[in-house]
């Protein structure tokens, strides 16, 4: 079975890792990590549901005044996140090809603007927030992929003369390919607007498209889904984590608004599955949840010494959910042994997690916290609440009794192989 999946799967599975728009897609994402965890830190700091802690703030700072800085922090992050995607995808597609990066990245976000809705302010929350994301991801694709094929063509280049300073040079060589993309978006814009007589395009999108695609995504069936796809394909050596993270990240982002939207209005938080709920209760130690795997090689493999070493030096890693050293050191990869509790654990944890917070025994995670917190740690965090890092205690121990079993057979078969070495 596993030669036939090393032949036949292996290398598509590898060829979708490497297509590059899922790469840009991702990378995208990646860039803004930084204020997607800063923007939900603010909201952990405004809403922190400790009596004690709110009631000393609002003495020390005036009732509510002092969530002000948290609010002007989501501001800044979470109520931005299409717009800064529109160019950081952009950006990272053009990267790719080897064009011109920084020009393709503003022209990924003009082409976005080109189909955001205007209020009497200016940009609507819809337009400039998660809502808009589906939108500015196939915007940005589109935007630098036409920009990118037009800079290639020399006919519309526009050279300046050796004098002028490079900056100048650069932009000039990407005038016109930037003028023509920004047309054809502003007159598909029009077009749409007066055939469908849809001038809110980016809301139309959202109620029909993305809400409901929202709603899909927040199953049980999904959870299952989205921890068996990343453990499968890392049994067989591909990169699973990035090959989902494109469609992870682009459901985490909206789901996450929304919770602290419907907390922030006292009301229930609606989406389950986001990816702090995976970091802090399926991902522990890494994919396959193998912080259990180096507990249950300590108890169960000291006398098996290739799993013991391996242990070892993947303990301080998988602490932090690195588990590279586990996956090629033991090897996880291509081991007819363990890619069953490698596959099995993850879906069995998601199942567990996401009943019991359906059954509101644990809060619904709201807040995304840097993927290299501890297991235990992380539920705390993403939950604000303590039964969240019980969950993930529970959880890491009904992992270990999973890999148990099949420590045990492999360190058999490793006394097997060793009697026949003697032989």
């Amino acid at each position: 079975m596993f030669k036939f999946l090393e032949e036949k799967f292996v290398p598509v599975a590898a060829r979708i890792g490497n297509q590059r728009h899922l790469i840009a897609v991702r990378d995208g994402f990646i860039a803004i990590m930084p204020l997607t965890i800063a923007g939900s830190l603010a909201v952990l700091v405004n809403n922190l549901p400790i009596d004690l802690y709110q009631n000393m703030m609002n003495a020390v700072f005036g009732d509510g005044n002092w969530k002000q800085w948290g609010g002007n922090v989501w501001s800044a992050t979470f109520a931005m996140m299409s717009i800064l995607l529109a160019f950081t995808i952009a950006y990272n597609l053009a990267k790719g090809y080897g064009k011109d990066s920084l020009a393709a990245g503003v022209m990924g976000l003009a082409a976005y603007m080109t189909f955001g809705t205007f209020g009497e302010g200016g940009l609507t929350g819809l337009t400039t927030g998660t809502g808009g994301i589906f939108i500015a991801i196939i915007i940005s694709l589109l935007a630098s992929e036409l920009f990118c094929r037009l800079s290639g063509n020399s006919k519309l280049l526009i050279k300046m003369p050796d004098g002028v300073p490079p900056a100048v040079s650069k932009s000039f060589a990407s005038l016109l390919p930037v003028i023509i993309t920004i047309s054809i978006f502003a007159l598909v814009r029009t077009i749409i607007t007066v055939t469908l007589e849809m001038p809110d395009i980016i809301g139309s999108f959202y109620a029909a498209v993305q809400e409901p695609f929202m709603g899909l995504t927040n199953t049980w069936t999904a959870g299952l889904i989205l921890a068996f796809i990343p453990a499968f394909l890392w049994t067989l050596g591909v990169h699973g984590a990035n090959i989902i993270d494109p469609f992870m990240q682009t459901i985490n982002a909206d789901a996450i608004a929304k919770n602290v939207t419907a907390l922030q209005a006292g009301e229930a938080a609606p989406y389950i599955i986001n990816k702090p709920f995976f970091d802090a209760f399926v991902n522990m130690g890494g994919s396959g949840t193998t912080i259990a795997l180096i507990i249950a090689i300590f108890i169960f493999a000291r006398k098996n010494k290739q799993y013991s070493t391996v242990g070892k030096l993947s303990a301080a890693p998988g602490l932090f959910n690195i588990n590279e050293p586990l996956l090629f050191g033991l090897p996880i990869v291509l081991n007819p042994i363990l890619f069953i509790p490698f596959i099995l654990t993850p879906m069995v944890n998601v199942s567990i997690a996401y009943f019991v917070t359906k059954l509101g025994l644990v809060p619904v995670a709201t807040v995304v916290a840097p993927w290299t917190i501890p297991p235990v740690l992380n539920g705390l965090l993403v939950t604000q609440h303590w039964s969240g890092a019980v969950l993930s205690l529970v959880l890491i121990v009904i992992s270990v009794l999973i890999y148990l079993p099949f420590i045990a057979m492999a360190n058999r078969m490793a006394v097997k192989n060793s009697e026949q070495k003697v032989d």
